[in-house]
């Protein structure tokens, strides 16, 4: 039986046509009109919907719609449900129709019709109730559908518009499906390029379904092909797996060496295909993927090709890459635990036990300290309806594979990824260890409900500037749901923003407060500390008066009293240049974020400048930049409300640190605890000059990123 999008009715003898599910016929009701007649009347079965000018009915209500001859030039059809059967019933025939007297004859084709899916066209003379002639229409119904979670609540229901699974919309009331990455395929993918292999079913069972529907008489599908489809372009970011027969073998149908897959031996299915993404959001990849199936009709004489009937096409976007604040409850935390760093390391296993937070550790390093943990990576997850994965994201500055040795250290669950830097120089920023991310805020009339990606950087170039490189900050903008925001950064030394801010939650009291404050480094709050203890007759109260003389000499540090610091105009005029820039990043935070100063807490912090140190000579610039003078309080653990925090080694009063007094005083009264972990050695070493031997992954938002409005 043939495919027909325009079909011509005849009164000699019914006409037979498939009619697919989604698609229009297009019906001539003019064309065997008797001669003389002068009206006609439509009608159809159950699953028949008809469109006469713009009139609809269907069969359920026995409706029918009598218009003038000559009547429009084409009826609309549209089938509601596929066949059981070709041609349905077939007990009445238009040959039996004709032993029937007139009187019998229409209530004879009424029930006729309501047997099978047809539609029954009667033509009248004038004034005359009874039909001149009949034309009958067969329409043997099928569907060709891919279906997906399009409503994103963990469900497989066929729209009812069928043109929405081909938009992606965002929003709370949006819809369109949603894809993950996962690189746990992709070796494996590599391997299995349109060969069948066995992969675990619990891998391919956590990847996004997309259902293929194929329903109708097997008779009829049997003169049709499918052919499952995608762009060359998009078939490079994700993978397609086919079940077999045989349990937990599948087949790969469509990747990146494959954007086509036939369908042999069409019959009536409904077969689960499992989809992965292998490429997040870039600034190539839009992060949208569109799959279609297409019917053809098979040719039934050789040399005829053949022919394309109907094409359905879902959407699908890939879930974007999210970080998260400090301010998130943390999952695990990762701890380089080389001999030179046991002290840091017996102290943040203490603050895990204390926080309940499992300590993972990583591949040792001896060579470089695990400093590469906060430098070059990044926890993040990704999310989609039935499933949310963490990953890392490795910003390396080596080059060969088997020195990564993150990879190597991470828990089951948690997948790895890299992303190639630019910049390889040792001072570079181009790092996602040079970012952060607020927790959620409201500014300038704009809700950020996962938060803002907060960068790094020179502000405007000149001869000496770092910035992040494009391709990194391409990737970060093209998630969407972060919005990020530039930074300035290049004055410190490591340029990294955790040396002079970060963020705390806090228990909100009222609906006029926030549930965090941002921290941030203030050398006016240092010295109007120190001025205080000198006023109150402890001046000679001495800064690294705990740390020995070896540990000292050997990270360029020298132990004074506050006496002294007070009075060394130098270190002052050096902390004023770093109060502006300071400045500069809270009028932007402030603005920003929609923060307001009762949002922020001033940290006591010095700072000072000299040139990059430990930098080949091809490196090195004439330019100053800020490293702290003690250790820096603000690259501080945040675990709830537990925090591990630098121990600065500062002025003793009364047999206590008078820094880390003044930092209890005013982050207790928020309901934060203070451990101070005390490790001179990890805090001040080498261009880093700050703890980058931990990093931590936190508890993703509870707030769906697909619910965000995205202009």
């Amino acid at each position: 039986m043939p495919f027909q999008n325009l079909v011509r009715l005849s009164v000699d003898s019914p006409v037979h046509t498939i009619c697919v599910l989604g698609m229009e016929i297009h019906v001539d009701i003019n064309g065997c009109a008797p001669k003389d007649c002068t009206s006609f009347t439509i009608r159809g079965t159950a699953r028949v919907l008809i469109d006469v000018s713009g009139a609809v009915i269907t069969g359920k209500e026995d409706a029918s719609i009598s218009q003038s001859l000559p009547g429009p030039p084409h009826v609309l059809l549209r089938m509601l449900s596929p066949s059981l059967s070709e041609d349905g019933d077939k007990a009445g025939s238009r040959g039996d129709l004709g032993n029937l007297k007139p009187v019998a004859l229409l209530p004879a084709l009424h029930a006729f019709c309501a047997l099978s899916p047809q539609v029954l066209v009667s033509y009248f003379f004038p004034n005359e109730d009874v039909p001149a002639a009949t034309a009958l229409l067969y329409l043997t119904g099928i569907e060709v559908s891919l279906e997906a979670d399009i409503y994103r609540d963990g469900q497989l229901e066929v729209p009812s518009d069928r043109i929405a699974k081909k938009k992606w919309v965002w929003g709370p009331s949006g819809w369109g499906a949603i894809l993950l990455v996962n690189h746990n395929l992709v070796d494996l993918g590599q391997l299995t390029d349109s060969e069948v292999k066995g992969i675990l079913s619990e891998e391919i069972s956590t990847l996004a379904h997309m259902t293929l529907i194929v329903q109708g008489p097997d008779s009829t599908l049997k003169n049709y092909g499918l052919v499952l489809h995608t762009s060359e372009e998009e078939a490079k970011r994700v993978r397609v797996y086919w079940p077999m027969r045989i349990q937990s073998m599948f087949k790969l149908v469509l990747g990146p060496s494959q954007h086509a897959h036939a369908v042999s031996s069409l019959r009536s299915v409904e077969k689960t295909l499992y989809v992965a993404a292998i490429d997040f959001p870039s600034s190539s990849f839009s992060g949208l993927v569109s799959f279609s199936v297409s019917l053809v009709e098979q040719p039934q004489e050789s040399g005829i090709p053949e022919t394309p009937i109907y094409k359905d096409t879902i959407v699908f976007r890939v879930a974007p890459c999210i970080f998260t604040p400090s301010t998130q409850m943390p999952l695990e935390v990762y701890l380089c635990r080389e001999l030179q760093l046991q002290g840091f390391a017996s102290s943040v296993t203490e603050l895990s036990e204390k926080t309940n937070v499992p300590v993972a550790s990583v591949y040792e390093d001896p060579a470089r300290l695990g400093k590469w943990l906060q430098d070059e990576m990044a926890f993040c997850y990704s999310q989609a309806p039935h499933k949310t994965t963490s990953l890392v994201i490795d910003s390396p500055r080596i080059a060969k594979l088997e020195e990564y040795p993150m990879k190597y250290s991470l828990s089951p669950d948690v997948s790895y990824m890299t992303h190639a830097t630019e910049d390889h120089r040792v001072a570079s920023l181009d790092s996602v260890g040079n970012l952060m991310v607020s927790p959620p805020v409201k500014a300038q009339g704009k809700d950020y409900p996962l938060g803002r990606i907060l960068i790094g950087s020179s502000f405007y170039p000149s001869a000496t500037s770092r910035s992040m490189g494009q391709s990194l900050r391409s990737f970060l903008y093209a998630q969407q749901v972060q919005a990020p925001l530039d930074l300035f950064s290049d004055w410190l030394m490591s340029g990294h923003l955790s040396e002079f801010m970060g963020f705390v939650p806090v228990e909100n009291g009222s609906k006029d407060t926030k549930d965090f404050r941002l921290l941030l480094a203030s050398p006016r709050a240092c010295y109007q500390l120190f001025q205080k203890k000198q006023m109150e007759g402890y001046g000679n109260a001495t800064l690294f008066e705990e740390v020995r003389p070896d540990q000292l000499l050997s990270n360029g540090r020298e132990a004074k009293t506050i006496n002294q610091l007070l009075a060394d105009e130098n270190l002052r005029k050096q902390n004023d240049y770093v109060e502006k820039c300071l400045h500069l990043n809270r009028t932007l935070l402030k603005r920003e974020l929609g923060l307001e100063e009762k949002d922020i807490v001033d940290i006591p912090q010095l700072f000072y400048l000299e040139k990059l140190t430990n930098v080949p000579p091809d490196q090195q610039t004439a330019k100053l930049f800020a490293k702290p003078y003690f250790p820096d309080l603000l690259q501080m653990m945040v675990m709830g409300k537990n925090l591990g925090i630098p121990k600065p080694f500062g002025p003793q009063v009364e047999g206590a640190c008078c820094l880390e007094e003044e930092v209890c005083r005013l982050l207790e009264p928020l309901g934060l605890q203070c451990t101070f972990i005390g490790d001179f050695d990890c805090y001040l070493t080498d261009i880093g000059d700050f703890c980058a031997c931990a990093n931590i992954r936190r508890v993703p938002f509870a707030f769906k990123w697909w619910k965000m409005v995205i202009p």
